[in-house]
Parts: structure tokens; sequence; C-alpha cells
């Protein structure tokens, strides 16, 4: 960092010193040096930096009758900001009488005071942690050096100790992230869609033609109903297969039930044919079978119900497991619980199951996409609305088709993805977090969209860990030196930004005291927005060019933040009294 030495103090104190200083008759000799020479420091996250300096008191300093106080003091421009605690030097004489004030007064010092020798010099180390509160980015720690000498006045020295820079937080790091925005690749597939369902109804026993009038029946078809209805009536629908299976009883022998099982699943096809005026082309997509139900439907209900023969019932099955149904049933009719299971577990119900298949109509040029997206984005594959959503222009519009997306295909990696960036450009990142996340995990296409919102969530440790998973990519390398910025690694945010040659790239190369390269990164840079103007400012007065640092301040101050950012900015001390600087920054002429 820069190392110069700015004699300068704020206005206030200089006043009181040269009004102080003509009229009080104590002596000094030298001055109150700092080792090492003004230090620049560099805030870490907490806005907080370590201050380790020895004062040097040279001999002769402080009069012999006169207690001395070092105390430093944090100023951000005018403004004083923290006054930190002090040093007391006690001259020999001073020292003398405080102990007989003490003893012959019971005069109290609560001050820790060191006794000083006006012979000699002393060296004394001072360590402090010094905190830049909220909203300013610079400052300097003044030493306010302060006696009572003669008793009728006081004297002011000032010595600075460090100046705080932090060029840093010029970044715009969530603006500058660089984030995955994926472009779908479009191709054309089959669209097939499957669906099952199961229908429980009662038949009279031994017959397999169905009433409405049993049980729930009515209401059990009308599902059935309900779910390949729509798909017959559907002019961008294909059917493929229907095929519908009668589940028999396990209770009784398997010669008899499965073909009454069959037949009940046929009766179940006929009620449909009949109730949707299915066509005989229709009819040939539709297949009848059956199949035994077995006895573990009975084992699971009794399990549920905590039946205390549970046991008895799974040793029977699991003995007999390569025997059929009548075997299995031969000996489950043995135990002394048939009773209470025929009465209690036998299912009342004959189960008919339906799977079915069909494919809708793909849509394959472009004006067709748009057409039927306005018409039935429920017809489409995600392919194709990932397709629309390339077509649209303007963020409103593709911020709507990813949410159509996301309504029917709630894992769509690359909506989700889409729709966050979009969302994280609005500044709405709470909900982009919402969104990414709905989609179960990221990508590898997606990382740099997951990492930016672990920074937008200040969640940077995360976003380093994830970034350095992909060290390789350009991209992931300038976001990973945007983030170790924020946690104010700043030799590795130079680093990694540094190749970029941009506005953080020059940024960082301050940060680090390169002021030479920032500005060879600046001078490639044809942008002069306020805050490039602002940086140009800082290089110039870290390289001595003062006719330009008026001149970049002067461009910069269209920003009001940037103004009162310059107000305190340590850089730009030696300027703080020129017209130039007050007219540009404090708005005077």
């Amino acid at each position: 960092m820069q190392t110069g030495k700015h004699n300068l103090i704020p206005s206030v104190l200089l006043s009181a010193a040269l009004a102080t200083a003509a009229g009080c008759a104590s002596h000094k000799e030298g001055r109150i040096t700092v080792d090492p020479d003004v230090q620049v420091l560099s805030l870490d996250t907490a806005r907080s930096a370590d201050l380790d300096v020895t004062l040097c008191v040279p001999e002769g300093y402080v009069p012999r009758r006169s207690r001395l106080y070092v105390t430093p003091l944090l100023y951000s421009g005018d403004s004083l900001v923290e006054t930190y605690p002090s040093v007391a030097l006690d001259g020999s004489i001073y020292t003398k009488k405080l102990r007989r004030a003490q003893v012959l007064e019971g005069k109290v010092d609560t001050v820790d005071a060191t006794e000083v020798d006006k012979r000699k010099s002393y060296r004394i180390d001072y360590h402090q942690t010094v905190c830049l509160p909220d909203g300013l980015d610079g400052g300097e720690v003044i030493a306010c050096v302060s006696t009572d000498g003669c008793g009728t006045c006081e004297d002011i020295d000032t010595v600075q100790l460090a100046g705080i820079s932090n060029p840093v937080t010029l970044m715009q790091v969530e603006e500058s992230l660089k984030t995955d925005w994926i472009e779908p690749e479009f191709r054309i597939k089959p669209k097939v869609r499957e669906g099952k369902g199961v229908a429980r109804l009662q038949f009279v026993i031994n017959r397999h033609d169905i009433r409405t009038d049993l049980g729930n029946n009515e209401a059990e078809l009308d599902t059935m109903l309900a779910k390949l209805g729509p798909i017959l009536a559907d002019s961008l629908a294909t059917l493929n297969t229907v095929q519908i299976t009668g589940v028999a009883s396990a209770d009784g022998p398997l010669s008899i039930n499965v073909p009454l099982a069959r037949n009940r699943a046929n009766s179940a096809f006929r009620w449909l044919v009949g109730q949707l005026d299915i066509d005989s082309d229709d009819q040939r997509h539709f297949a009848v079978t059956s199949r035994p139900e077995g006895w573990g439907p009975v084992l699971d209900a009794m399990r549920a119900a905590g039946d205390r023969d549970t046991t008895a019932v799974a040793e029977v099955l699991d003995r007999y497991a390569d025997s059929n149904d009548d075997v299995q049933e031969r000996y489950i009719r043995r135990l002394p619980c048939w009773g209470r299971i025929r009465d209690n577990y036998l299912q009342k119900d004959r189960n008919v199951e339906y799977v079915y298949s069909y494919q809708i109509k793909s849509f394959t040029t472009d004006a067709e996409l748009l057409e039927m997206y306005g018409k039935r984005p429920d017809a489409f594959s995600e392919d194709e609305l990932l397709r629309v959503s390339t077509l649209k222009t303007g963020d409103e519009a593709k911020d709507s088709v990813y949410r159509t997306i996301l309504h029917y295909f709630p894992q769509s990696k690359v909506a989700a993805n889409n729709l966050a960036v979009l969302l994280l450009r609005k500044g709405e990142d709470k909900e982009a977090r919402e969104v990414f996340d709905s989609a179960d995990g990221y990508s590898e296409e997606s990382l740099r969209t997951a990492a930016a919102l672990y920074v937008y969530n200040k969640e940077y440790e995360e976003a380093v860990e994830l970034l350095d998973t992909d060290v390789d990519d350009p991209e992931a390398r300038y976001n990973l030196g945007l983030v170790k910025a924020q946690l104010r690694q700043l030799d590795e945010a130079y680093e990694l930004l540094a190749p970029f040659r941009d506005i953080n790239s020059a940024i960082a190369a301050l940060s680090v005291n390169k002021n030479e390269e920032a500005d060879d990164i600046m001078d490639g840079l044809s942008s002069a927005t306020p805050r490039d103007e602002y940086v140009r400012a800082l290089i110039a007065a870290r390289l001595s060019r003062h006719d330009e640092v008026l001149e970049h301040l002067a461009n910069a101050a269209a920003d009001a933040s940037l103004r009162e950012r310059a107000k305190g900015e340590y850089d730009f001390i030696p300027y703080r009294d020129q017209v130039e600087f007050r007219a540009a920054v404090y708005k005077q002429q």
C-alpha cells in the first residue's frame, strides 16, 4: 500500500494548534514520530484493522512539570469518528508533585501514566483495533498530543499514525458476478406420456357385470373416465396403449378367480367403450388381462392393524413362498385366527388396474411453437418450452416462459437456473435462491449461478468451496477473485482478477499497491463512468500526477456516493484544501 506521509491534519485540529501555540510558555524539543512510518491499514471483512505502532518520544519533549497525553483519534475527512485510549507521560517534577498530593491530600490519580526522564528518549508500543463504521471507506488515525504546561493554556501537537485506504469496496461484486445463462439445444423427441390408476369396484359374488349402484362403483369409474376421456378427446394426443388388469382375489380357487377377474376387467373396458364412444380403431389399443392378488395385502392389513397373529401368517407365506395362492390359502385357513382374517382383512372390493400411454404431437417450426404456446402450453415437452424461451425477447417475456416450464416440469434445471439469473439481475436474490433450489441441486452448467447465490447471501466460504472445484473455467476464476476480495484475501484476489484487465482488476491492483499496473489497466479501458473516474483519480494521487487527480475527481463527482467517499479518502488528503477539490466534492465555489 501507499506509504507517503501526509503532514496535514483536519482543519479543526490545525486551527486549535495555531491558536494555542502562540500563547503557551511550555517548551518542547523535536516531535514525536512513529515507527514504522505512517502505515496504510487494510480493513478485514469486519471493517477492522490492527494499529500497531511505536511512538518515538525524543529526549526533552515532555516538560518536567507537565503530564502529556497522546490520544489517537480516527478521522474521516474533517469529521471525528472515534477517540481511542490515551498514552500518558509524566515529567519528573509533575510526578513528584503528584506523589506529594497523594500523601498530603489523599489525592487519587486514576491515570496509568509513565514517568519520563527529560534527558532520555522513549519508544512506547501502542496497539489498538481500528474499526471503520459502515458508510465510510477511508480515513486516518491522528494522535493529538496535549499537555497542561503552564496551567493556563493547552499546547496541541499532532502526529499522524496511519491512513485507512479501502479501494476494494469500490468493487461492485454482486453486479460483476458472471452467472451461467444456459442456452438449451432444441431436439425434437417423441412426447410419450404415461399414467395409471386403480378402480376399486364391488361385484356380486361370482359375477362380473358392473353395477353402478354397488358400493362406491360410480365414483371409481368416473375417476377412470376423467383420466382417459381427455386423452381420447385431445386432437393433439394419439393413444398408444391401455392395459386393463383384473386382480383376482386370494380367497378361493385360482382356477375360478383368475378368469373371473379377467371378465371383470373386460366389463370395465366395455363400460369405457360405451361411455366414451370409443371407435374400433382406438379399441385396438386396449388390452385386457388378469393376475392373482396373493396374500400380501392381507398380511399388510394385519401389520397395519397390529394384529397379534401377523407373525403366524407371515411364517406361512414365507414357508410356502414358492407355492401358489391355493397352497398358501390351505395353510392360512388352518390357523386359529382364520375367522378373524376372513371377517376383517379380506378385501371386499376388487381392484381393476389400468396403465396407459399416449403421444402428444410435436411442434417443429419456430412459428408453430410460438403459435401453439399461446394456446396449449400444457401440450409442450420441456425441450419445446425451452425453445420458446429462446424465441421470446426481453427479460419479462423470458421470465414468464421459465415460470411456465417450472409449473409443468418442476425439476427443470435449465429453467430454474435461467429464471434465477433473471431474478438476480433485478436484485430479487431471495426469490432467485428459492427458484434455483426448487430444481433440487445444480448441474455442472449452473455452478457459477450457484456460487453467485452464495455470494448474494453473504455465504462467501461456501462460494469459495464451490468455485474451487472449477478453477479451470475463466469465469469461475473471475468469480472466485471477486469472492476473495470480499473476504479481504487481497493477494489471491489480485492474482485471480489481474488477467481480466477490467475495472475490478484495476481495483484489485490498487488494493495490493500495484499502482502502475492499475494505471496500465485503466489506460486500456474506454469507459468513463463515475466509478472509473474515481479509480483513475486514486491512481493519479498515488503516482503524484496532481492535475489529473482533480480532473478525474470532477468527473467522478457526478455520483453523490463517490463525492461523500472522497471526503474521507486517505489518498486525497493533500488535495482537501484546494479550491478545485472543494468545488468538486463539497460543491463549493
